[in-house]
């Protein structure tokens, strides 16, 4: 049963999306915990800040030439190269040669990544003392020397992660989602076991190979299914082959525009560096929150429908279809966490993080902090998704140039922000270029393909927002109503006042969405229907299961 678990091919969308959701999930409790763990061990204070300095040039290098690669260029070239998605009950062996160009590709990429990051990392390890000035030019010369230190030993990770990333892609473009949603868990662990045990032998370095540890362990949890599929490595390096070509092309801008992101990501944490101490962990901290329901709705329904998105990308009405799907399911749950958010951010933060050294002063300034990212939490939610739909019709450029632009509008903003607010600046900044960013996406689109079914989509959105609205004043309600019966001052009874708000806000969004007769929800209930374990379903002529 284990086996087949790991094998499973999942063809919805919306089934595919919910178990990436679910390990995302995981992941992402487990990214809370290994903040927790960090904030209590060294508050929000310059320990901290040096860890998160020194992990931003490694990941930058991972986000330009991995993701740049995977998001824009390898899925659709890869997935076009497979000739039989039903291969669970062949041999390794034979699904190696029914797909075995595709393999030949993947070997090919494996290769030119493998000495393209390492000749990188081996660069940004010599130059590092210098990138550390560019990265943090607020940290005196003790604080650079160290951040150097832990960057070198985090220039492994690339290496490690970009590997994992190129048979991520694999997983997806075979739909075998439930091994490539497991990475992520991993690799928090391992950095989890950095801060729980290395740091008590090697001090802050302990956390720089906790991160080494944890691209480790991201990489070795694909490995048994993709061998299964049939991959077998055999060495090539070819810059010729027209597969390779075909990637690159799209690849390069994709680059570009992660270029001027990750160039966003190092202005901010320039200045950052130059406020208050404790700063950049603060950002980090509530970046982290706020990407909690980014990464569990909407990066997880943009992972699940870019193989369709990819099949239907010249197809307009099914594209549409597919784009209207997966951008209302998004929103469908993410506009009541952006409320429910907000109205307990005070509750989250202080249970997340306050504890051991987290003060109450570090609380307060990572709450408003996150009420400022809340903001923009619906378009950094749908921006995944629209991106691939541009990247699945082969055009990187567009949101290359659309990204240049809120990128600058986020630097203006962050450095006239930040003047004034200090680090919760910044966030609002992001929050205002973000919304740019999604404005400019979607109305492009719109004008290049006409595949975005505004009424469909305002009409739901409408539904849902009057449902998150009431499930605000409810939960705010309960706040009040539970507050005379606790304490306040210990974790249970905030505890006890951020569930019981969580759940009345809850449930009253999911009454409200169902007496409003809510599409998305109505979907949503009908797809777990379908999967329910002990529910039979219909076979259809060829004995497949339909509604999978």
């Amino acid at each position: 049963m284990l086996k087949n678990i790991f094998k499973k091919q999942i063809n919805s969308i919306t089934v595919a999306a919910a178990l990436v959701a679910i390990s995302s999930l995981a992941s992402r409790l487990l990214g809370v915990l290994r903040d927790r763990i960090l904030g209590g061990k060294f508050g929000a204070g310059q320990e901290l800040d040096i860890y998160f300095a020194a992990f931003k040039i490694p990941d930058l290098i991972y986000g330009l030439i991995v993701l740049g690669a995977l998001s824009a260029g390898f899925i659709p070239v890869f997935t076009k190269l497979i000739k039989d998605y039903k291969c669970d009950k062949k041999t390794s062996a034979e699904n190696y040669q029914v797909n075995k160009e595709a393999w030949l590709l993947s070997s090919n990429v494996l290769t030119i990544l493998f000495f393209a990051l390492a000749l990188l990392s081996i660069l940004g390890f010599i130059f590092a003392p210098f990138l550390t000035k560019i990265v943090a030019p607020g940290f005196n010369l003790s604080d650079q020397a160290l951040t150097a230190h832990l960057t070198k030993i985090m220039f492994l990770s690339p290496i490690l992660l970009g590997i994992s990333g190129i048979f991520g892609g694999m997983l997806q473009s075979f739909k075998r989602f439930f091994v490539y949603s497991l990475a992520p868990i991993f690799y928090n662990l391992g950095i989890i076991f950095g801060a729980v045990y290395l740091v008590d032998i090697y001090g802050q370095v302990g956390l720089a190979w906790g991160v080494v540890l944890g691209a480790l362990l991201h990489l070795l949890i694909q490995i048994p299914t993709i061998y299964s599929l049939g991959f077998r490595y055999s060495f090539r390096l070819s810059l010729k082959d027209k597969n390779v070509l075909t990637i690159f092309k799209v690849m390069v801008p994709r680059m570009m525009s992660l270029a001027i992101s990750q160039v966003n990501l190092l202005v901010i944490t320039a200045l950052a560096s130059g406020l208050a101490v404790g700063s950049l962990t603060v950002f980090n901290f509530a970046n982290n929150l706020q990407s909690f329901p980014v990464g569990i709705f909407g990066i997880s329904f943009a992972i699940a429908a870019f193989p369709s998105l990819s099949a239907f990308a010249f197809n307009k009405e099914s594209l549409a279809k597919s784009f209207s799907q997966a951008f209302r399911q998004i929103l469908f749950f993410i506009v009541p966490a952006t409320v429910l958010m907000i109205v307990l951010r005070a509750q989250i933060v202080r249970i997340l993080f306050g504890t051991g050294n987290f003060s109450w002063q570090d609380t307060i300034l990572t709450m408003n902090t996150l009420a400022f990212f809340s903001m923009s939490l619906f378009a950094q939610a749908t921006i995944p998704l629209l991106v691939r739909v541009f990247y699945a019709r082969h055009n990187s450029k567009t949101p290359f140039y659309l990204g240049l632009i809120t990128v600058f509008v986020n630097i203006i903003l962050s450095l006239f922000f930040s003047k004034t607010m200090g680090v919760a600046g910044l966030a609002l900044a992001f929050s205002f270029s973000s919304i740019l960013n999604f404005l400019l996406l979607f109305f492009w689109l719109y004008l290049e393909t006409g595949a975005i079914k505004f009424k469909e989509i305002a009409f739901s959105v409408a539904k849902f927002s009057i449902a998150a609205i009431l499930a605000g004043l409810g939960a705010q309600a309960t706040k009040y109503l539970v507050w005379p019966y606790i304490d306040m001052t210990k974790f249970s009874g905030v505890f006890v006042q951020l569930i019981s708000a969580a759940l009345v806000g809850t449930l009253i969004y999911g009454f409200v969405c169902y007496l409003l007769r809510s599409a998305e929800l109505l979907d949503f209930m009908e797809s777990l229907k379908r999967r329910f374990p002990f529910k039979k379903v219909k076979l259809d002529d060829q004995g497949e299961a339909r509604g999978l």
